[in-house]
């Protein structure tokens, strides 16, 4: 049961089948599963998503990230006793899993704990061996769990420089742009540090479009961005400017790995799992229930309110008219928005976004459900939110406004109170968020 409300929310419209799909899409992202889908041992070879490696040298496992854990189980696992040892970085750490350490790292802020833990992962690469193969496990969150900054760079201005361009509102994108130039593992760096010509990279996305250069700021990956770029970021939100002399050379210093490096050819990156196989499980779970289903988009992004508005609009269209699918029908959406921060409330951006589109859908035959798989959502403890035509009309008969709860950022608070909100604490995965609207005829 990976929804702890479950029961709860069961009561509410259209709840057994959007509970049913979540976990559909919980259950494909998780780690370990997604890792057994594409690693296996066939004799004295290790199989990766049909390529083959033979077993000439020992099986090496390094990761980071909020999946690493559970990932590193899954190699383990899989490969059994030619796994000789390695070093994973998470939130939390501790232990061992087989013969892999386990160690703990800051998030989101890279802090002290992140820097002993990735020089105690990058003395480990030193063990590695030119015929060993590499296991690289990269998930969520990797770029504040792994960051070793570069000569005349110090990790207090790594901090510095990521708070101020989150707190200024950069998106994933622009701030791994800057984080790459900083770093001596970001951007393909990584490659540089290992003696091994066979590295396996097995990768959980959770950026919007599966850019291997972003998620966890690419150590394994061609940097598909450049130092203007950087430089642009940096200007766009005023920071250039007040960058010291020592930070300014480094953002300049362009020396990430590029396309067409020879580094490059010793990696195989591979995708276990991503927003778009989380959304295509959840898919399969509606049409076998007879509902036709639609796949609007995978690459959701724009402001949480407005989003909800737009889903909205596409579910009034089904409703009246038909289109994009014929009622009964399962309209699904994947990526990650923002919040504007313009009151003091609790809630997020997927309680955001149920919010602006139950406004939007008032008295119409929709039930809808949006939530982060980290489990995660904004400042509050749950994960998303479950609504239908009629939460603003409940709202308001428990003396709640939900426009108010709107406007204040407050949309925890709301649906905390109506027992719609989603708890499944912290998954151990991310592949952003899900969105699911199951409409009727109108």
């Amino acid at each position: 049961m990976l929804i702890k409300n479950r029961n709860e929310l069961m009561r509410l419209n259209g709840a057994p089948l959007l509970v049913e799909a979540l976990e559909a899409a919980l259950e494909v992202a998780d780690p370990y599963r997604a890792v057994l889908r594409h690693v296996k041992r066939v004799g004295n070879e290790v199989e990766v998503a049909g390529r083959r490696y033979e077993l000439s040298g020992a099986v090496h496992v390094v990761g980071f990230g909020k999946a690493s854990l559970k990932m590193a189980q899954a190699v383990v696992d899989a490969l059994g006793d030619v796994v000789r040892g390695g070093v994973v970085i998470s939130p939390v750490g501790g232990g061992r899993v087989g013969p892999v350490e386990v160690l703990r790292g800051d998030h989101p802020i890279p802090g002290e704990d992140t820097l002993r833990a990735s020089q105690r992962l990058l003395q480990y690469l030193e063990s590695v061996g030119p015929e060993d193969l590499l296991f690289v496990l990269i998930s969520g969150g990797g770029s504040a769990l792994f960051e070793v900054p570069e000569d005349g760079v110090s990790l207090r201005d790594v901090a510095w420089l990521t708070s101020e361009l989150m707190k200024r509102g950069a998106d994933i994108v622009e701030l791994n742009a800057v984080r790459k130039r900083l770093s001596r593992v970001k951007g393909g760096k990584l490659l540089r540090l290992v003696k091994t010509r066979r590295v396996v990279s097995l990768i959980m996305s959770d950026v919007v479009g599966d850019r291997l250069d972003t998620i966890a700021s690419g150590p394994t990956a061609p940097d598909e961005t450049t130092r203007d770029y950087a430089v642009a970021v940096l200007r766009k939100y005023g920071l250039f400017a007040e960058l010291p002399p020592h930070l300014r050379a480094a953002v300049l210093r362009d020396d990430t790995v590029k396309p067409g490096d020879p580094d490059l050819e010793k990696v195989q990156n591979v995708v276990v799992a991503s927003n778009i196989q989380s959304l295509l499980a959840a898919a399969q779970v509606l049409a076998a229930r007879g509902l036709h289903v639609a796949i609007l988009t995978a690459a959701l992004e724009g402001e949480a309110r407005e989003a909800g508005r737009v889903l909205a609009s596409v579910a009034k269209s089904a409703a009246w008219f038909g289109h994009p699918a014929k009622p009964p029908a399962a309209l699904l959406a994947g990526g990650e928005t923002v919040v504007r921060v313009r009151g003091r409330g609790v809630g997020g951006r997927n309680q955001e976004l149920c919010l602006s589109f139950a406004l939007a859908v008032r008295g119409l035959p929709v039930s809808a459900t949006c939530m982060g798989t980290d489990g995660v959502d904004g400042n509050s403890p749950a994960a998303g939110a479950l609504v239908d035509g009629y939460t603003a009309e409940e709202a308001e008969r428990a003396g709640l406004n939900p426009l108010e709860h709107l406007d204040n950022n407050d949309s925890h608070t709301l649906f905390h109170k109506l027992g719609r909100a989603i708890y499944t604490g912290p998954t151990g995965t991310n592949v952003n968020d899900v969105f699911i609207a199951l409409v009727y005829k109108a």
